[in-house]
């Protein structure tokens, strides 16, 4: 970058000066197609003395004439012929280049893309996103894998490809998101549990011995926080670090687990889910991905399936 500096300046003015312009070469493709200055004058809309101007540049730039006079027209040099392959193939390549993306060929499209989620998405959701995803694209590979820490570290150097999850905190501006759907905790005990009889009051729900989910080490969460105005408190006995284990806990004993419901909807099957007693916490679901692939066609139609899955209501 130049500075104030008058060397530094002089310096770059000197790599300017070197630079080519690249302009130059579709001149040059245009002038060695037609074999004429009018006629690629026209082509280009530039009249013939403009025309010449650019040839007398070409000239200067290649050190060499490209086009002598033969006759009543203009013969190509020796480098003339030469160029002319390579600057047709350079041009074409650089339309190429800026052209806008066109439609994407899902059924061409061979490629890995990871999610990162918490557990019982995959369970709730990856069946049906790997058969749509594989429906229109069979060369797409889905992995699946766990959240290892909460950052967005993953996210900016490709590791990962979208992330599912809750935002609890601002997100740094190169982070995209969208919401997926919001959920609602449940109680969640075994079919032989003493509250699976009879009314679940606060009272009871909070007596009941409980397993906690704390991905941070935090002794109480968003349920503790929602049943603290009853004035009761829960007796948390074991904190797990994700639904699946807590539910696992809670189809072995007496424990009870509370979860996202849909989220946790294929883990809690063959136990007994309930409405909580008091106003059930929710927490909206989001899909996270970096801005550097907002416009990638294959990754925009992957975000578009994750949405499809996620929003269209579970048929048995």
């Amino acid at each position: 970058m130049c500075t104030g500096r008058h060397a530094t300046r002089h310096l770059c003015d000197r790599v300017r000066m070197a630079r080519p312009d690249l302009n130059l070469l579709i001149t040059l493709d245009v002038l060695l197609e037609e074999g004429s200055v009018t006629r690629a004058g026209e082509r280009l809309a530039l009249s013939p003395s403009a025309m010449s101007r650019q040839l007398a540049r070409l000239r200067r730039a290649t050190g060499d004439p490209l086009l002598v006079r033969a006759g009543r027209g203009l013969a190509p040099t020796p480098r003339a012929v030469e160029l002319r392959d390579r600057v047709r193939d350079l041009v074409r390549d650089a339309e190429d280049v800026l052209r806008p993306v066109g439609e994407l060929d899902l059924a061409g499209l061979d490629r890995t893309f990871t999610v990162r989620s918490t557990d019982g998405f995959v369970e709730r959701f990856g069946p049906d996103l790997v058969a749509e995803a594989g429906r229109a694209a069979p060369g797409v590979r889905l992995r699946f894998v766990q959240k290892a820490k909460r950052d967005h570290g993953a996210l900016r150097d490709g590791g990962v490809d979208l992330e599912i999850g809750v935002i609890d905190r601002a997100l740094p501006p190169d982070i995209a998101n969208t919401a997926l759907f919001t959920d609602r905790f449940v109680g969640v005990v075994r079919s032989a549990h003493p509250l699976h009889t009879g009314a679940v009051t606060t009272a009871r729900y909070a007596s009941a011995r409980h397993v906690h989910v704390a991905r941070r080490g935090l002794d109480e969460g968003l349920v503790d926080e929602a049943m603290r105005p009853t004035g009761y408190r829960r007796d948390i006995v074991t904190v797990v670090d994700g639904f699946g284990a807590a539910l696992a806990l809670a189809r072995t004993s007496d424990l009870v687990a509370t979860v996202p419901e849909r989220h946790t909807e294929i883990l809690r099957r063959g136990m007994r889910s309930f409405a909580l007693p008091f106003r059930a916490p929710e927490v909206t679901v989001s899909l996270l991905w970096h801005v550097r692939l907002q416009a990638d066609p294959a990754h925009r139609w992957l975000r578009g399936r994750v949405l499809d899955v996620c929003r269209t209501p579970k048929t048995e």
